[in-house]
């Protein structure tokens, strides 16, 4: 399959990423994509930026270098109760919004604990996806948050980088994941995680396992940009972008 767009990438702005914005819409020129989402993390984490950073996104060009841009944030689950560290009236205005567990953020439950935080994020209409659920230090119950999902039309990720970079240990729940997303018709959307501009669009981890478990092309949101723009113009959002 012909991956052709990539919207969990970071830049410098993350705090513990390397490239500029301008290096990763270049960079995904480069190889082809159509499509590149910017989701820096949310300010809890440590050296995220300001909140006003995200409020500022409407100064920036809709293409780079011949690229569509979404601009957007990887928000911090902060509590079971879902809440997240970007306020409603910020994340109405971004184009896709990535929600996740990370440790600076909110401290490893039980499974119980992780699945409510979870299924309880997921009941905030602006969020879109659901970032790297298959951190082992956050055990989940995975079907329950496959279910509920598909249920609110909620994309989950694949994070290539929990294949080789971060969250080892990620691979079989993962797998998991993937194939309780085949078996519901979940859609998923594959994510480098990029935090460097020469990791962005690669799947590599991922497309084995597109391929080993024989994901239906039509639940895989990277083969076709107008799948996400779809996606999210259904949901109120990227009213600027027009579909041919």
């Amino acid at each position: 399959m012909k991956y052709v767009l990539d919207v969990h990438t970071h830049t410098i702005v993350s705090g513990h990423a390397y490239s500029t914005l301008l290096e990763n819409a270049k960079y995904a020129s480069e190889i082809g994509l159509k499509l590149l989402g910017t989701t820096e993390h949310g300010p809890n984490m440590p050296a995220a930026p300001h909140i006003w950073y995200f409020g500022n996104y409407k100064v920036l060009p809709r293409d780079i270098y011949g690229v569509k841009m979404l601009y957007g944030c990887e928000v911090n689950i902060i509590d079971r109760n879902g809440n997240t560290d970007v306020p409603e009236n910020i994340l109405k205005e971004l184009d896709i919004v990535i929600a996740s567990l990370h440790e600076p953020c909110i401290e490893p439950g039980t499974a119980e604990e992780n699945t409510e935080a979870f299924l309880n994020a997921m009941d905030n209409a602006y969020i879109d996806i659901i970032g790297h659920s298959g951190n082992p230090n956050y055990p989940i119950y995975e079907e329950e948050i496959v279910k509920k999902a598909k249920e609110k039309n909620i994309l989950i990720e694949l994070n290539n980088s929990s294949f080789k970079t971060s969250r080892l240990g990620s691979e079989p729940i993962c797998i998991k994941i993937a194939q309780l997303c085949k078996e519901y018709g979940t859609k998923v959307i594959l994510g480098s995680d990029s935090h460097m501009c020469f990791s962005i669009g690669k799947f590599d981890k991922l497309e084995e396992v597109m391929r080993d478990i024989r994901m239906p092309e039509e639940l895989i949101i990277n083969t076709d940009e107008k799948k996400l723009i779809r996606y999210l113009k259904d949901k109120g959002k990227i009213k600027d972008i027009k579909l041919d």
